[in-house]
């Protein structure tokens, strides 16, 4: 009897996780306020100002702003402090070979756009010491990346598949949200984020 509940539990499991990364979504669903319903009923956490900018979270973040995680290092991290400043959310996966394609532009757009945009990567769909390694061997560890293996962040914005960006301008509004077409449009949608 055990086996048979077993088997339909794991048979579940496995189609929710292929169909979080597998789904082709050119954009995902995340509303103008940064969430995927639109609803913005996410409260922001307290401010650390050792992380994110550095800098105190403002009380009033904008909504897509209102989200609390841990990094791939196991650190505190309020996204409230990211406000003010235009902000490149990268969702993906340690195993995704798009994401690692990626990662080499995205390093160099940070380092590029050092305080006047903001990027964080927000890591998904595998474990913690994964994420960590691929932190590490993919020189990416310039900007903060969070441990989402739960989904949240994902969720929040809509994001149903690696590898894929969201945009907000310094006002917290989603300006773009889809996998980039590619690294030139990656470049020119990250330098109109500064105007």
């Amino acid at each position: 009897m055990r086996a048979r509940t077993l088997v339909p539990t794991l048979i579940c499991a496995a189609a929710l996780v292929l169909a979080g990364c597998g789904t082709k979504n050119g954009g995902g669903s995340a509303s103008a306020d940064g969430t995927a319903d639109g609803s913005g009923n996410r409260a922001a956490g307290a401010a650390d100002t050792s992380r994110g900018t550095g800098a105190p979270a403002p009380g009033n973040a904008p909504t897509a702003l209102r989200f609390t995680g841990t990094t791939v290092e196991g650190k505190p991290f309020d996204a409230a402090t990211l406000a003010g400043k235009p902000t490149v959310l990268w969702f993906w996966a340690p195993w995704c070979g798009t994401c690692r394609g990626q990662a080499p532009q995205t390093a160099k757009l940070a380092r590029q756009y050092r305080g006047k945009v903001n990027f964080l990567g927000v890591a998904g769909l595998d474990k913690a010491a994964s994420m960590r390694d691929f932190v590490s061997s993919m020189k990416v560890g310039g900007f903060p990346h969070l441990d989402d293996e739960k989904g949240s962040v994902w969720k929040k914005f809509g994001i149903t598949e690696q590898s894929a960006f969201v945009l907000l301008d310094s006002s917290g509004r989603t300006v773009h949200s889809a996998v980039p077409s590619g690294p030139a449009d990656l470049d020119r949608r990250v330098a109109g984020l500064v105007g």
